[in-house]
């Protein structure tokens, strides 16, 4: 339960084409999930806890693989809820006669940029091998930490977790090239040879356009004609005034414009 706020949409995350993006590397490294027993959250209590000060600011989910022998981590999903740092200790197998240890691959990693407002509250996150400190091969169990010092939610989780290993290898492949270069939105769109630049165009355009608006609140006798230079490029003309000459005459500019 929350204490205030709006809840963004679940689908928040990553833009359409960036998730479209990270579905075909996905598909391309070839991931198998691996079945999980996700035990409930325990408490970390700091403070009394007989008065409001005492709230859990850290809670502890520990994450164990009964029927998976140990394996080579290759990412973690999750659906964020209200949670502001994440760290992660795993327990690898070392060998039959040294005990596992626990060492730590994630420490203090950032879902909520500022942890009293809305802003990555309820984000899909994924985090890759290689985001980690450690090698995460002969995993045995996960201890995930999770910290949320704001004192306005008044519960924090993580939801949908789901662990995934490497799957079989599949036959060496290029990538496509949509993959590895920006797209179109990404990067600006080369100007066709022999076109103005449109910025350009649109900034005369605009100036244009408050000269006729100076033109017409100042009530002049100033002429406003059209004349096609051209088949191809028909200009708009434009008489502006300048300046009245001591004889009383208004002397103009004459200015044109493509349209």
């Amino acid at each position: 339960m929350r204490l205030c706020g709006w809840a963004p949409g679940r689908t928040g995350g990553w833009r359409p084409e960036q998730r479209l993006r990270l579905f075909a590397l996905r598909g391309i490294m070839s991931r198998v999930s691996v079945p999980c027993h996700v035990k409930g959250t325990v408490a970390l209590q700091v403070g009394d806890v007989r008065t409001s000060h005492g709230r859990p600011g850290v809670l502890v989910i520990d994450v164990t693989f009964p029927s998976v022998a140990p394996f080579e981590l290759q990412e973690i999903t999750f659906k964020n809820y209200y949670t502001a740092f994440l760290s992660i200790r795993v327990r690898q197998h070392t060998s039959m006669h040294t005990p596992a240890k626990w060492v730590t691959c994630l420490r203090d990693y950032c879902l909520m940029p500022d942890p009293h407002s809305e802003e990555g509250a309820q984000e899909y996150v994924s985090l890759f091998k290689h985001q980690m400190l450690c090698d995460m091969a002969r995993v045995l169990e996960l201890r995930l930490i999770l910290r949320q010092p704001s004192p306005l939610w008044l519960s924090f989780t993580v939801e949908e977790l789901q662990v995934y290993q490497q799957g079989p290898k599949s036959p060496s492949m290029t990538f496509p090239k949509w993959l590895s270069h920006p797209g179109p939105c990404e990067q600006p769109v080369p100007l066709l040879e022999g076109l103005p630049d449109p910025s350009r165009v649109s900034s005369e355009v605009q100036q244009m356009w408050a000269l006729t608006e100076m033109i017409r609140a100042s009530h002049t006798s100033a002429r406003i004609g059209r004349f096609d230079v051209s088949d191809r490029f028909p200009l708009l003309g434009l008489y502006c005034p300048e300046r009245v000459r001591p004889d009383g005459l208004l002397c103009c500019r004459w200015m044109a414009v493509m349209t």
